[in-house]
């Protein structure tokens, strides 16, 4: 689809890039010429995924805590010292678990707000202020959720993602005239190794979701890194400040309460 050397000398660090879709769509970058860096928080599972990515191309890591400014700073040493500069962000790192509102602890609530909202915003914040700003600039890419129209039974994830995509569109407003431009990429129900945390009523619920979705199918993560490849080229160039949706419309028609009934056992 993309030209081998679209990404040719550009160097992308994508967060979360060891596992699913973050590391599809690391591997995507190298396929077309990036230089790569990754961060997630586990050392070990990182390690191996740059040595199984680096085969495609050069690729650095750091284990990397994105609510921690000072683990933030530390990539951002290490990527400047490595490579110098640095030209596209995709912020993919984030977590969440399945819970009813009425269930959801305080402590979970904040936590998936943390790393999903303000681990977001400081890596995007410390990448601007080290390399996109005085560059003059930069890219980055959001990977929010379908929270179109709610997000029943992870609320807190929705919330949180809502207000990555309203950040998104303040921030890329306020660094226009840095030649920064952010855009959001919102998954749906996507077949990584992300599906595999959740129990087997909402495994069994997603079955369901493939059946009604109108383009009758899961998505796939080259879908998702497809259009994150889109908004990091030039062929985006007047693109700032938008969301597009890769869940084959399911943000427009499916039922969005099929988690919760699972969840109560209905």
């Amino acid at each position: 689809m993309y030209s081998p050397d679209l990404f040719k000398d550009k160097v992308v660090l994508v967060t979360g890039g060891r596992s699913g879709i973050g590391y599809g769509i690391a591997e995507h970058f190298l396929e077309l010429g990036a230089r790569l860096f990754i961060c997630s928080r586990k050392e070990e599972p990182l390690a191996e995924a740059a040595a199984k990515l680096s085969q495609l191309g050069p690729v650095d890591y750091l284990a990397c805590d994105i609510r921690s400014s000072e683990q933030i700073a530390a990539v951002a040493d290490k990527i400047a010292g490595t490579y110098g500069r640095l030209d596209i962000l995709v912020n993919n790192a984030g977590g969440q678990f399945p819970m009813l509102g009425e269930y959801m602890s305080e402590k979970g609530w904040k936590a998936v707000i943390d790393v999903n909202l303000n681990g977001t915003f400081l890596m995007t914040q410390a990448m601007a202020q080290r390399f996109f700003i005085p560059q003059k600039s930069g890219n980055v890419v959001n990977i929010v959720v379908n929270m179109h129209r709610g997000f029943p039974g992870m609320a807190h994830t929705g919330a949180a993602r809502a207000a990555v995509e309203n950040m998104t569109k303040s921030l890329a407003q306020e660094w226009a005239h840095y030649n920064l431009r952010i855009n959001c990429v919102a998954p749906g129900v996507i077949v990584s190794s992300g599906l595999d945390t959740y129990d087997d009523s909402i495994k069994a619920m997603l079955t369901n979701i493939e059946g009604n979705n109108l383009m009758g199918r899961l998505g796939t993560i080259r879908d998702v890194s497809n259009v994150v490849c889109f908004y990091a080229s030039p062929l985006s160039a007047y693109t700032s400040g938008t969301t597009l949706y890769v869940d084959g419309m399911d943000h427009l028609h499916n039922d969005r309460m099929g988690m919760i009934r699972a969840m109560r056992g209905e």
